[in-house]
């Protein structure tokens, strides 16, 4: 798990920023902005997948596929960020959501 994040330059385009209001209310009840997790989901740091997932992710940003980042809140709420194939849009989500 990766709980450090020193602010890198964006990979890509994050699009249409838009959460869900589970999710807004998820991060405000732990104490986070959204930006916290956007952040480190546009600059690369996938938070807390699986090797296999995050080489998915490095694979996608080369051939344009979608990007998914899984993060745990304070309260250890698991938070979802993902970003369409074609950069259009980005989705703040809980798991229960998708």
């Amino acid at each position: 798990m990766n709980t450090q994040h020193t602010h890198a330059a964006p990979r890509f385009p994050l699009g249409q920023v838009v959460a869900t209001p589970g999710s807004l209310d998820a991060l405000i009840e732990a104490g986070h902005t959204p930006f916290e997790f956007l952040d480190r989901h546009v600059c690369g740091d996938w938070g807390e997948l699986p090797p296999e997932d995050a080489a998915a992710n490095e694979q996608a940003l080369l051939v344009g596929a979608r990007l998914f980042s899984a993060y745990t809140l304070r309260d250890g709420t698991r938070l979802w960020i993902i970003t369409e194939h074609d950069r259009s849009a980005t989705t703040l989500l809980l798991p229960q959501e998708y």
